[in-house]
């Protein structure tokens, strides 16, 4: 038997997060908005918002569904497709396609334009679509940092074991019973894609002090052995303590997100998130006068 978790070792609940219902961004995403009223808030750093697509069966279309350009500046994205196929391009030349499995991890950074579909072929013949889209928070030191793109395919993706369980925990960014993600960040973040099976129950640790999330995107769990979440649900903990005792009541689909708070100050307009509010306007300006480039 494992030993109890005592108080000062226990991460606790600070809040379940509803998602509000769902919207449509652009013409190919149903999303989720899963940090509801905590998005852009300390409660959630570095993290800032975390759309959850939901598998819909899109008909067959000549003109692939999506969002066309639109700016970014002072953060990163994160994309993770469950099923379907993404084309995506921005305006620091950088150009792919990403199938389920695929992660495609974003620094906009100094700022850029980008645009993502669902991908041609793929939308000629129809079919599921679902994914999701995390936005992670530069701290000002990087928030001029020159875009890059980060294709990380699921075959770079180490697939880990859930201890003592039949479930797996897919490691994207930071590190999980030994095992480290590929991709590469500007600071101290976990980013897990976590596949449970019912029955599956096991601890999770982190430094001290560190952030803890747990969007749940389908299936229902138990955390600390009393409080029950079901889908759609985001768990935020506290910073105190270092570990949470987690159990799949059935089949789950979760994204474990942690790491060490950015205590800085959020300005967030629309695609811009600075530190100040003077920042924001200069990003707005940047972004009218063609600086960001051009698609």
């Amino acid at each position: 038997m494992r030993p109890p978790m005592t108080a000062s070792t226990a991460k606790t609940i600070l809040r379940i997060l509803d998602a509000p219902q769902p919207h449509w961004v652009g013409d190919g995403f149903l999303v989720h908005p899963l940090f509801a009223d905590a998005a852009f808030t300390q409660e959630v750093s570095p993290f800032l918002m975390f759309d959850y697509a939901a598998p819909v069966k899109f008909p067959p279309a000549d003109k692939p569904p999506g969002v066309g350009p639109h700016p970014h500046k002072g953060f990163e994205t994160i994309t993770i497709v469950y099923a379907g196929e993404l084309e995506h391009r921005d305006s620091a030349g950088h150009s792919g396609q990403i199938g389920p499995g695929d992660v495609q991890w974003m620094t906009a950074g100094s700022g850029l334009l980008h645009e993502e579909f669902h991908a041609r072929e793929a939308a000629k013949r129809g079919g599921l679509v679902s994914m999701s889209q995390l936005w992670v928070n530069l701290p000002k030191r990087d928030k001029s940092a020159a875009p890059r793109y980060q294709d990380i395919r699921a075959s770079d993706i180490p697939n880990v074991a859930v201890p003592g369980g039949q479930g797996v925990v897919r490691v994207i960014a930071g590190s999980f019973h030994g095992h480290k993600g590929p991709a590469s960040t500007f600071t101290r973040v976990h980013v897990w894609d976590m596949r449970l099976k019912k029955g599956d129950r096991f601890t999770i640790t982190l430094d001290a002090g560190d952030a803890a999330l747990l969007p749940v995107l389908s299936g229902r769990v138990h955390i600390n052995g009393e409080t029950e979440v079901a889908a759609t649900r985001c768990i935020t903990f506290s910073q105190a303590g270092a570990s949470f005792e987690l159990e799949a009541l059935e089949d789950a689909l979760l994204l474990f997100l942690g790491g060490e708070p950015i205590d800085e100050p959020i300005a967030a307009y629309g695609p811009f998130v600075m530190n100040t509010q003077d920042e924001i306007r200069d990003a707005i300006m940047e972004f009218r006068a063609g600086k960001m480039g051009t698609l």
